[in-house]
């Protein structure tokens, strides 16, 4: 009995110190760890919730870049380290629901691994060729797509991106066979399609529509529901006689599962003030980012949320032939 009531009071002193760290947390500098390499939409909307989150939470709020595998790398790094509150991860689509489908082995389950903290953004694709594309608008780009599938070439920034099965499901809906190029990274792939050497990609929106009203490249239409304020011109993919094509990939954060839930509940209500801050919203939507509204930020939203991600994407996976790695 005295060996009972001894274990008792350890696990309960455990609970008291464990609480009462998550109380004090963060007493030093916190890791944001962006899945990507620097310079992609990503990566910048991630540095300015670092810079908030920082202020907010009263300490250094750092962005470490881990890129690889299309995110994998980066987030398999959050998923398997200390649960202390001192690193965690701006997921996406591509990171959470993409990715239990393009490998064999799946170097993280997005659904067991992670503690869901909440969604922040939504970044919906936009659909841009070669400036010399002849066609002049999304109608006659579908109709030129199924003429020329043969010898036309399409660009992502890696297998299973986000770049990637956006435009698997266009070329799957319009009902052609395209070759897919890949390339390690947005950049590479926006300068062989400023070049003219590969013909449209599914880009993300905030440096798509720039590149589109800077007339480098030609947007053809918006992947999303409704217009979009970043780019109002443009018309949608079904405005242009497409259906069944939207694909917005979101973002959200995550701590490595175990991580105290009291750390976990003290970031999500810095998120949620961080996106209540009008400033935060002012550059949010400069960059082509949708706030998601308050009831869809909380960690219980993104948990339900990613098992059907997973079999969204996976049908799309599928249907379009991609062989998992």
């Amino acid at each position: 009995m005295r060996r009972l009531i001894g274990i008792a009071a350890v696990l309960s002193l455990g609970t008291i110190v464990s609480s009462a760290q998550a109380q004090e947390w963060p007493t030093r500098t916190v890791s944001l760890v962006v899945p990507f390499a620097p310079g992609g939409g990503i990566d910048a909307s991630a540095r300015i919730q670092a810079q908030a989150l920082g202020e907010i939470l009263g300490q250094t709020v750092i962005v470490e870049n881990v890129g690889g595998a299309s995110g994998t790398v980066g987030s398999a790094k959050v998923a398997h380290a200390k649960p202390d509150g001192y690193m965690f991860l701006i997921g996406n689509s591509g990171t959470h629901a993409y990715s239990q489908s393009m490998y064999k082995k799946k170097p993280f389950d997005s659904a067991t691994d992670f503690e869901p903290v909440g969604l922040v953004t939504e970044s919906p694709r936009i659909v841009i060729g070669r400036k010399d594309l002849p066609v002049a608008n999304f109608k006659e780009f579908v109709a030129y797509a199924k003429a020329n599938q043969a010898k036309m070439h399409y660009g992502s920034a890696g297998v299973g991106s986000g770049t990637h099965l956006p435009c698997a499901l266009l070329n799957t809906v319009m009902g052609v066979k395209i070759e897919h190029v890949p390339f390690k990274g947005a950049g590479p792939v926006m300068t062989e399609l400023i070049a003219g050497r590969i013909d449209y990609m599914c880009d993300t929106i905030q440096t798509g529509a720039a590149r589109a009203k800077g007339g480098s490249v030609k947007g053809l239409a918006v992947m999303a529901p409704k217009r979009l304020a970043i780019i109002p011109a443009l018309e949608t993919t079904s405005e242009g006689g497409l259906a069944g094509v939207e694909a917005t990939v979101w973002n959200g954060f995550f701590f490595p599962k175990g991580t105290p839930r009291a750390i976990v509940m003290k970031l999500n209500k810095a998120l949620d003030t961080m996106l209540a801050r009008p400033d935060m919203q002012m550059k949010m939507e400069a960059v082509g980012l949708d706030i998601v509204p308050p009831e869809q930020r909380s960690p219980e939203y993104l948990a339900k949320l990613i098992p059907v991600e997973v079999a969204r994407w996976g049908k799309v996976i599928q249907d379009a032939g991609i062989v998992p790695d």
